[in-house]
């Protein structure tokens, strides 16, 4: 038998949003994504994303330093990496830059330093010295680390 199509009256829409953003940060692309999902209509949309943002359930910037503090502290991306993801859920440059600031250039190096080296422990039982540095670098590019300290510490540590 097939399920007939929910539907939401505004209200509705907006206190499943509520909730939606109080569980887990969230930028305006998903929010009006999940609105699309429940088949409202566009000036709905712009009403109840408007009402997310009176009432601070949805925040861009904040979505942005939490984006950064999570993919980095749990996923340890590096910056790049962070800065795709947030483009691609189409983050402002300005805000972008925010979000940064949420890592300090010595815990950014620290990180970076002991994920270079559990990776390279990883990788003892590769002999070929142009393998191992290549993989080496080729996890912490996709990682989205900077080419320039992929490079260094590829040759710092598999000299």
């Amino acid at each position: 038998m097939i399920q007939p199509i929910k539907t939401y009256t505004v209200e509705e829409a907006k206190r499943s949003l509520e909730r939606y953003c109080v569980y887990q940060d969230r930028c305006h692309q998903e929010v009006r994504k999940k609105l699309l999902e429940m088949r409202m209509i566009p000036d709905a949309i712009d009403v109840i994303i408007g009402h997310l943002i009176e009432h601070n359930f949805l925040n861009e910037e904040r979505f942005a330093k939490a984006f950064v503090r999570g993919k980095f502290n749990h996923k340890s991306w590096g910056k790049q990496r962070i800065v795709r993801e947030l483009k691609i859920r189409k983050i402002s440059d300005y805000l972008i830059k925010i979000g940064l600031k949420e890592i300090s250039e010595e815990t950014y190096l620290e990180v970076f330093d002991t994920l270079s080296r559990k990776r390279i422990q990883q990788l003892s039982s590769e002999k070929d010295r142009c393998k191992k540095r290549k993989k080496l670098s080729d996890y912490l590019l996709y990682r989205g680390w900077e080419g320039d300290l992929v490079y260094q510490k590829a040759k710092e540590l598999v000299p």
